[in-house]
């Protein structure tokens, strides 16, 4: 069995370069590390992480947390999707991605501080937030190096932690282009069916539909909101009240794909033709959204960049390089199907 010593013999340097190349020293040229891993790997050798982890004070290894059960997170396009992302670039960097799926805000601020003390990561990543979010705070306060897919808001809605890593899409802006085109193809009334209202995401959706309403000179009205949670079934409950309503809107945006997924099949089932009688948009663009009959309208987000992008991010603050700027914004686009054109255009 190959040792350290034979690694550096063969890569012509000392035993303490090589260990520095494990650790990811920043200080080492490119061409030092290449030499190293290609010693390696001719002579199969597969250095120990234990022993690894206790000499360099590291584990190799990121945290994602994930603020709902498995079985919800996995349901959900979004999830699988951003974790490709982070998993692109850790692989690349010689990282391990360590998955922990939690049950509300309590959970998730036990599981990362566990993750923590353990040394069983040396960064997490966080894949949504709350409005108030107690783990954001403690992570600020205690400095211990994390990056957000999202943004940090208060429990009032405004922003905090300017020194705070993250990367985000335009929620905002978002939202109000998808009502924007619904406004331009004659709607006036137009539901909204969110997430809970906690999520800073579906907070700054909802910002983006009221933005929208009100530079057309719409009053906004709350019978049109209902919030619940991201499955087809609660999409399909809120078409069911919106419906109902004594003035039932023409269309409907939904947070998520899934919700709108629900919506659009319960409206079929009410026997209402999408998008003459219905209008519908969702979020995210997931793949099915192409193959749905009638397809649809939806936002497309760019899920796989803001894993990458988060990744990049927490890599470089590990290795103790300057991350500029602290917070990205990423674009989003409007992706105009069947479900508020109808079919051929």
């Amino acid at each position: 069995m190959a040792t350290i010593k034979d690694v550096a013999r063969a890569a012509g340097v000392s035993p303490s370069t090589v260990s520095r190349v494990l650790a990811g020293h920043p200080r080492i040229s490119q061409a030092t590390r290449e030499r190293v891993l290609q010693a390696m790997q001719e002579l199969n050798y597969h250095p120990n992480a234990i022993a690894r982890s206790l000499v360099t004070r590291t584990s190799r290894t990121i945290g994602l947390i994930t603020s709902r059960p498995t079985e919800q997170a996995f349901a959900n396009p979004f999830f699988p999707e951003v974790i490709r992302g982070i998993g692109s670039v850790l692989e690349e960097e010689g990282y391990n991605l360590l998955l922990a799926t939690t049950h509300g805000e309590d959970d998730d601020y036990e599981a990362c501080m566990r993750l923590f003390r353990s040394r069983q990561v040396d960064g997490v990543i966080l894949t949504s937030s709350r409005l108030g979010d107690r783990l954001i705070a403690a992570l600020v306060a205690e400095e211990q190096p994390f990056v957000l897919i999202g943004r940090p808001l208060d429990a009032e809605g405004r922003p905090v932690y300017p020194e705070a890593h993250w990367v985000n899409n335009d929620n905002v802006a978002a939202a109000q282009t998808a009502v924007e085109h619904l406004l331009s193809l004659g709607h006036r009334r137009i539901g909204f069916v969110n997430g809970p209202a906690h999520w800073v995401f579906t907070y700054d959706r909802l910002e983006g539909y009221r933005t929208a309403l009100a530079r057309a000179g719409i009053p906004y009205d709350p019978d049109l909101v209902l919030s619940g949670h991201i499955t087809q079934q609660d999409g399909g409950r809120a078409l069911e009240r919106l419906m109902s309503l004594p003035d039932p809107p023409t269309a409907i945006v939904a947070v998520d794909d899934t919700l709108a997924l629900g919506v659009l099949d319960a409206a079929l089932r009410r026997g209402l033709r999408v998008p003459e009688d219905l209008a519908v948009v969702g979020f995210n663009d997931d793949p099915i959204t192409a193959w749905t009959r009638p397809t649809l309208t939806t936002v497309r987000i760019p899920v796989f960049e803001l894993g990458v992008m988060a990744a990049r991010m927490l890599v470089s603050i590990l290795r103790g390089q300057p991350v500029r700027p602290r917070q990205v914004i990423l674009p989003c686009q409007l992706v105009v199907r069947a479900s508020t054109v109808g079919e051929g255009r």
